[in-house]
């Protein structure tokens, strides 16, 4: 081979230095993009391990809690072109932590083990946020919902909380007692008619223990948890992001085609699509994320679940303005033939159980969300309602508040005609 010229040498030099500095360069554009994986290449194919809201922290451990890391992993992971599937968990999570952050709760604490004072401050909080999102966009109509139910149902929680260390709830004694007496004066052939947990409340409601109802109120933190996780992410991405968040959640598989319909008719601006969106997203909570825990508590420990679960359907009205208490929206009424006479009893309470999938989305779609959607329908009034502060509301709906109108109701309303 013969020797290059010396002529030549400078430009070969010269091009020997520009393959180093290119080399050099390559080395620099290509190092963030390995640290960007190695970033967020753990976070990656988690399942949602803790969805059901019966643990503490997050959705899955292998994930961290603060806004911050986990919007630097979905920037990254959005930027490199991952396929969403793939960091489904990783959004949920990014998307919770942005939803806690915002309600003031601390989610490494907030489990359901730890029992009643240890969440009581977070329960009461979950309420409360709900009120926030919906006073901040008057078009969640999900979120006030949530709000004014979830009195009632927080007020039952609280209830209980009362009865540490003593042998039953005394509310719940009285109201049981209170039914076996009318029980004893009512003919056996309509006895047989009554609905079961009528007659449970009289039997088993007196011998209600601490445990019992420290087990249903853990019932109820679970409950409450997996509601918060499931709806509240998705209203936190959509007031930041607007639709391409709730998309990109569909496209990971963390919303279904119902949901991003939801949300869609949120979007679309309209008074008929925020009460869609309503019906929707109440579907959801119900009938998807907590129906089968409904079942679960219903059938635990015995009678007793249903005990319980039929005391929180007596006391259970929502202050939502003119809904029915759901034993003046469904009272029991049974009539049999007693000594050769129809006999006829009817008694002003429920008769179903809020635990039950069909009867109690009957009471939701009959009476409580379509008083909700007409306070809606005017804002001033809506606005006036859900401004209560949560700690009144709470003490009205108290069970010891109420239980002199309930036995007021009992003793003058089982009522029988022949």
């Amino acid at each position: 081979m013969t020797p290059p010229t010396i002529a030549a040498r400078p430009a070969r030099l010269l091009a020997g230095i520009a393959g180093l500095l290119a080399s050099f360069m390559v080395g620099l554009t290509a190092a963030p993009v390995a640290h960007a994986v190695s970033g967020y290449a753990a976070y990656l194919d988690l399942p949602s391990v803790n969805g059901d809201g019966s643990g503490g922290g997050g959705l899955n451990p292998a994930l961290p809690l603060d806004v911050a890391t986990l919007r630097a992993a979905v920037e990254q992971v959005r930027a490199d072109g991952i396929a969403p599937p793939r960091y489904a968990t990783l959004l949920h999570q990014y998307w919770l932590a942005v939803a806690a952050a915002d309600a003031g709760i601390d989610l490494a604490a907030w489990d359901p083990a730890r029992g009643v004072d240890a969440n009581a401050h977070t329960f009461t909080q979950v309420y409360v946020n709900y009120r926030r999102l919906a006073l901040a966009h008057p078009q969640f109509y999900w979120a006030g919902l949530a709000e004014l139910a979830g009195g009632s149902f927080a007020s039952g929680f609280f209830d209980m909380n009362d009865a540490a260390g003593v042998v039953s709830l005394p509310e719940i004694r009285r109201l049981g007692d209170a039914v076996a007496d009318l029980l004893r004066r009512t003919p056996a052939p309509l006895l047989d008619l009554l609905p079961s947990d009528l007659r449970l409340l009289a039997t088993e409601g007196p011998r209600l223990t601490p445990a019992d109802l420290s087990w249903y109120q853990t019932r109820l933190l679970i409950m409450q948890r997996h509601i918060f996780l499931d709806q509240v992410p998705m209203h936190e991405a959509y007031a930041a992001e607007g639709l391409p968040a709730i998309e990109e959640m569909y496209r990971a598989g963390v919303l279904d085609e119902n949901a991003v319909a939801a949300w869609q008719s949120i979007a679309a601006g309209t008074e008929s699509g925020y009460r869609d969106a309503l019906v929707r997203m109440t579907d959801r909570e119900q009938n998807q994320i907590i129906a089968d825990q409904w079942d679960a508590t219903a059938w635990g420990r015995g009678a007793i679940g249903r005990v319980l679960t039929y005391v929180s359907t007596i006391a259970g009205k929502p202050a939502v303005p003119d809904v029915r208490a759901p034993g003046i929206f469904a009272p029991v009424t049974v009539a049999a033939d007693v000594e050769g006479r129809r006999v006829a009893l009817r008694a002003p309470l429920p008769d179903f159980d809020w635990a039950d999938r069909d009867t109690r989305w009957t009471y939701i779609t009959g009476d409580l969300v379509p008083r909700y959607t007409e306070l809606r329908s005017n804002r001033a009034a809506a606005q006036a309602v859900l401004s209560v502060p949560f700690p009144d509301q709470l003490a009205h709906n108290r069970l010891s508040v109420r239980l002199p109108e309930l036995l007021g109701d009992l003793t003058g309303q089982w009522c029988l005609t022949a």
